[in-house]
C-alpha cells in the first residue's frame, strides 16, 4: 500500500468512526429493535460505501469499516449512558 492510499484508508476508518458516534448516541435513546433503533444502526451504511467505492477501495477492507462503525456505535451509547446519570 502507499502513503496515498495509507492516508485515505485512516480517512475511511475515521469517517467510518465519526459518522458513527452521534448514531450511536442516538440509538441509546430508542427501544431496542424499533424502527428509529434500527435506522440509527443502518443509517451509515451507504455513506460509508460510498466514500470507500470513491477511494477505490475493494471489498477486503469491509470489516474494517465495519468494526470501527461498530466502535462509533458502542462510544455513541456511551456518551448518552452517560449524560443519563
Amino acid at each position: 500500500m502507499t502513503a496515498p492510499q495509507i492516508f485515505n484508508l485512516v480517512i475511511l476508518l475515521l469517517f467510518s468512526f465519526g459518522l458513527n458516534v452521534p448514531l450511536g448516541y442516538l440509538r441509546e435513546g430508542q427501544r431496542k429493535l424499533s424502527l428509529r433503533w434500527f435506522i440509527y444502526i443502518h443509517l451509515s451504511i451507504p455513506i460509508i460505501i460510498s466514500v470507500r467505492v470513491t477511494f477505490g477501495f475493494d471489498w477486503g477492507i469491509i470489516p474494517l469499516t465495519i468494526g470501527c462503525a461498530v466502535l462509533g456505535q458502542i462510544v455513541g451509547g456511551y456518551f448518552n449512558r452517560r449524560r443519563v446519570r
